[in-house]
């Protein structure tokens, strides 16, 4: 029989087992369950909202952080998987949130055991900021494996994530969206659905990175050299808030920025790979994108300099004076 824990079982084997198993003869089975793969800071918290704000069934939960996962599982009462297949198996839906492109192909498209084993009548929903063209190959090797997937990408940070309050952009089949508005709407404050099949709300969410990071990156040299000229911050950010040079990164990382708290919200690593997605589309369209690409440089420069991990207001240790070897002074 099914055996769990089951990481030196012979997968071809097991996944045999999966396929032949009657799920009519165990009730427990039958109940709407949901797994969830990749519980980093963003995917544990929208675990946690489910199970503890919402009451919903989180039946599995997997990540290749063995401990992250057992962790989150003991917390929640889910089972940590040993495998991909083995979260398919215990669930209804299947939540992603993983780190890039390359982590997205490896749990459903590469090697024996993926996310697309024992799919069949599944659902998909797939979290992380990635390309479209990856939600794309996802959707269609999906839709082989007779499962339905949606791409909800998420316009928010992490406590956002854990009081349900996320920005979704949702795209995808359509029915399936419909199936699963209720447990779309428990996560997010604002759903947005975009017509037009895969790939399309992870191209609005790459424009909506590259702004912001834009923005983010904009706002910290405005800073930096407002102190270098000897002015009171605050007075210059009440001057930007009243004037053409506001935006919603004044409000949420300007202070930030003057106190040098970046504690890590959205990750300067991560604002490099978003402004890259958006670098890559619109190559892809012949277009060239100068502002967004010094942006990228300045986020990969933070990355070498191993300031991956601050949030993006860290952006600002690059251009304040005197506080990192790269600052222009």
């Amino acid at each position: 029989m099914y055996k769990e824990g089951n990481s030196g079982v012979d997968l071809a084997g097991e996944i045999l087992y999966l396929q032949r198993f009657k799920p009519e003869t165990f009730p427990f089975i039958m109940s709407s369950s949901i797994g969830f793969v990749g519980v980093g800071r963003m995917g544990a918290n929208m675990a946690r909202h489910l199970k503890l704000d919402c009451n919903y069934a989180i039946s599995a939960v997997y990540d290749i952080n063995q401990n992250a996962a057992e962790e989150l599982a003991s917390e929640l009462g889910s089972k940590a998987c040993q495998t991909l297949a083995e979260v398919t198996f215990l669930s209804d839906v299947i939540v992603t949130v993983v780190t890039d492109d390359a982590a997205m192909r490896a749990i459903y498209l590469e090697g024996e055991d993926t996310l697309l084993q024992v799919a069949n009548g599944k659902t998909f929903i797939n979290c992380a900021t990635l390309s479209p063209g990856i939600h794309r190959e996802v959707a269609a090797a999906s839709s082989e494996a007779g499962a339905n997937t949606l791409e909800a990408c998420m316009a928010s940070s992490i406590s956002h994530a854990r009081e349900g309050n996320l920005y979704l952009m949702v795209s995808g089949d359509s029915d399936a969206f419909e199936s699963n508005r209720q447990l779309l709407e428990d996560l997010s404050i604002k759903l947005r659905f975009i017509e037009g099949g895969p790939g399309k709300a992870a191209e609005v969410k790459a424009l909506v990175n590259m702004v912001m990071n834009i923005n983010t990156a904009g706002l910290a040299e405005g800073l930096g050299l407002a102190n270098a000229l000897g002015h009171d911050l605050e007075m210059i950010c009440e001057v930007f808030s009243q004037t053409g040079a506001n935006s919603r990164v004044l409000e949420t990382d300007a202070e930030d920025m003057i106190a040098r708290d970046h504690e890590c919200w959205f990750s300067a690593s991560h604002a490099a790979k978003d402004s890259g997605i958006a670098k890559g589309i619109a190559e892809e369209k012949g277009l060239r994108l100068p502002v967004n690409d010094a942006t990228k440089a300045q986020y990969d420069l933070m990355t070498e300099a191993g300031l991956g991990e601050l949030d993006k207001s860290g952006v600002a240790e690059l251009t304040f004076p005197g506080r990192h070897e790269f600052t222009n002074t």
